[in-house]
């Protein structure tokens, strides 16, 4: 299948991935979704790699689904709450596809929750998982196909992009699929946004049918959303190292400095400041 021609190279703003001097990344490919698939798919990335050493990736994963097909391993992922740590060793590469927050439960066919911090290997489903139907036809055998030749060619990750997305052509987003993907975004549009409450009020829902919503899709809780939402931007901003670690704090809307640490320090395991050094 030739991919579609919107299929196109993107470099977001890394907010998630844990880099810095002591834990630098491989190169990573991202590209945006072809044109009728934005409501499934925020983005693909293939990272390629060849090291002397093993490093350590760590990232705090955004609130969606993931599929990650790799020289060694083909896995659908659901939401991690805290750090998400993965190995790279020797050479290799991986075909990843960030969903929408809509996505995983209509690939799953029901509540994405109890995938929560855990995943399904690919190629040991069992009979009857709905996720059967994404991977029918050796679709893991075939993305690796796809990406034998050179796995740094572009010609390469379209060819494996453009099976996945054979896949997702027929998969219909439903209404409630379409609210989580807008209630998730105005939470990242919204940095001011402390409260639960906030988010109820500007989709006019209430605060328990909030809840069962983005438990549903995204298999945490609204709380959880604002506080991602806040060591995202927390990560951003000590990344660009332009403003103090009290003005950030301020900025995120913690009552102090020593609760951004606090909850930094939790998820990350490094406090704000080790994370700042490691930036020079």
């Amino acid at each position: 299948m030739t991919p579609d021609p919107s299929l196109r190279p993107v470099d977001p703003v890394d907010r998630a991935h844990l880099t810095g001097a002591s834990r630098p990344s491989p190169p990573i490919h991202r590209y945006l979704p072809s044109a009728g698939l934005a409501d499934l798919v925020q983005r693909y990335w293939i990272p390629v790699w060849s090291l002397e050493e093993p490093s350590s990736q760590s990232t705090l994963q955004h609130p969606v689904c993931l599929l990650v097909v790799s020289t060694t391993y083909a896995r659908f992922y659901g939401v991690v709450r805290g750090l998400s740590t993965v190995t790279l060793e020797g050479t290799g590469w991986a075909v990843g596809v960030m969903f929408t927050p809509a996505a995983g439960a209509l690939l799953l066919g029901g509540s994405v929750e109890p995938l929560a911090d855990g995943y399904r290997d690919l190629t040991d489903l069992a009979p009857g998982d709905p996720l059967r139907r994404l991977v029918a036809d050796d679709l893991v055998g075939r993305v690796r196909a796809a990406m034998r030749p050179d796995p740094s060619a572009p010609t390469s990750h379209a060819a494996a992009i453009a099976l996945v997305e054979e896949r997702l052509r027929d998969v219909e987003v439903d209404p409630d699929g379409l609210l989580v993907n807008r209630v998730v975004q105005w939470v990242v549009d919204h940095p001011g946004t402390t409260r639960v409450s906030e988010v109820a009020g500007a989709f006019d829902l209430s605060e328990r049918r909030l809840q069962r919503l983005v438990r549903a899709r995204v298999g945490m809780s609204p709380k959880w959303l604002i506080q991602r939402r806040r060591l995202h931007d927390a990560v951003l901003r000590l990344k660009e190292g332009e403003v103090s670690l009290a003005e950030i704090a301020v900025e995120l809307g913690y009552s102090d400095q020593a609760h951004f640490t606090t909850d930094f320090r939790t998820v990350t395991g490094m406090t704000p400041g080790e994370y700042l050094a490691d930036q020079r």
